[in-house]
């Protein structure tokens, strides 16, 4: 891992400020609006509008590297993100920054696919797989230390806009100052949705349904935590929760994923985490509460992500995996534009309770859907005698572009690759044993 960190580290360094800013200003768009007089549905939108821009810049980011390069993409899109993030305490109209929020969550967008690709081109084949797993890491740490500068500030005056603008401005710096040469970017052609949908219905499902939790969880956590009156410090501690719950639940479920049916566990986290998110809409007023409610919660859901695109890959070959990535990042899109936009509804309807009878909705939802789906189909650990499973790749949601879900796909496609040789050179030296000869 150190050689992974000193080879990457001024990547890290810059994604690890980028987060710093951008979790600082996700949570500061639910305190400010709600200061500033806007409804619950509104800042719903708001969340939303981050999303509608995210897919966009996944799907056009490509073809704007593939006509200027890299470095051009990377500064021009750093310099609106900068610009738009002092821009909102300008204008304190809930649709003006709606349409800055979708210009941030493009930028972004472009900004993660020109980053992975200079990771992804940095790597061998011996480290890509560790090198994913810091980029994850040093992502989520980002969106954590942003809330503790949250709690730091006025969310009234103009500081608070400033340091996001200041943090963004720092973290291209030691990336465009590195002398890591700019990569060739090739994209996999994506599968139809059709296909990734006749090849894993519960996938697809799945992915979107992710997608609405994250999103609900990263844009209306602060909301919620607004309604509730929690104090800065306290809302930042509850949003910063969640994170923290996935960083520290990753990998037990990771390892759980490798050794055990995957459908089975996801039906199990998923009840699980809908079963806190009960808890949450009944009894969620004791900050200490609250907090435990958070790390579990983010802990059983968002580590689902990674889990269900291992499934998908346990119905596919390796040859169609990194062109799944395409398909399930854009139903993973979909979702999450629409999660906080049902989340602000519900908010809207039965109060703050809202926002746990959502996450325990979805998660009920894919849990269900998964036990109808093992009637439909024969797991992949029953239509072979000797299935083995391909390693688990470590992925968070919304921390990642579709080039680190094709990276995690390499590395799944690789895997595959080494379990059918070993199984052929068995079934070889099976063949050559004595007892077999004639």
């Amino acid at each position: 891992m150190l050689n992974v960190i000193r080879a990457s580290w001024a990547l890290l360094l810059g994604m690890f400020l980028l987060q710093i800013g951008n979790g600082l200003q996700g949570s500061l768009m639910g305190v400010r609006g709600a200061l500033e007089g806007f409804t619950t549905v509104q800042l719903s939108l708001i969340g939303s509008a981050y999303f509608v821009g995210f897919l966009g810049g996944s799907t056009l980011a490509p073809k704007f590297i593939a006509r200027v390069g890299h470095v051009r993409v990377f500064a021009a899109l750093a310099s609106l993100i900068s610009a738009v993030m002092i821009s909102y305490p300008v204008v304190t109209d809930p649709y003006v920054w709606m349409a800055l929020r979708v210009i941030v969550g493009f930028s972004l967008s472009g900004v993660y696919v020109t980053a992975e690709s200079w990771l992804n081109n940095s790597s061998t084949n011996e480290t890509r797989g560790k090198s994913l797993s810091a980029y994850m890491l040093m992502q989520m740490f980002g969106l954590v230390a942003g809330q503790a500068i949250l709690s730091a500030g006025d969310p009234s005056g103009w500081i608070l806009f400033v340091i996001p603008s200041i943090l963004v401005s720092l973290s291209f710096a030691p990336i465009l100052l590195s002398a890591t040469p700019t990569p060739a970017f090739d994209a996999a052609r994506p599968m139809t949705l059709r296909q990734l949908y006749a090849a894993s219905p519960f996938g697809v499902i799945g992915m979107t349904a992710m997608g609405c939790i994250f999103a609900g969880q990263f844009a209306m956590a602060p909301v919620y935590a607004t309604e509730i009156e929690l104090s800065l410090l306290e809302l930042s501690g509850f949003v910063s929760s969640f994170f923290i719950g996935a960083i520290v639940l990753q990998y037990p479920i990771g390892w759980l994923s490798d050794r055990m049916d995957r459908r089975v566990l996801i039906i199990g986290a998923s009840f699980a985490g809908a079963a806190v998110a009960l808890i949450g809409a009944l009894v969620g007023s004791s900050y200490t509460i609250l907090l435990v409610l958070g790390l579990l919660n983010g802990g059983l859901a968002q580590p689902l992500y990674a889990l269900i695109i291992a499934y998908t890959n346990d119905y596919l070959d390796p040859e169609d995996m990194a062109a799944a990535s395409g398909g399930l990042m854009f139903v993973n899109g979909i979702g999450a534009i629409l999660g906080p936009l049902a989340m602000g509804v519900l908010m809207s309807q039965f109060g703050p309770a809202g926002f746990w009878m959502f996450l325990a909705a979805i998660l009920v939802m894919i849990a269900v859907y998964g036990v109808w789906r093992m009637t439909q189909r024969v797991s992949a650990y029953a239509e072979e005698d000797e299935y083995e499973a391909v390693s688990y790749a470590s992925i968070l949601p919304g921390a990642a572009s579709p080039v680190a879900v094709e990276t995690a796909q390499e590395l799944y496609v690789e895997a595959a690759e080494e379990l059918a040789e070993a199984a052929e050179e068995e079934a070889a030296m099976a063949e050559n044993r004595p007892e077999n000869a004639s």
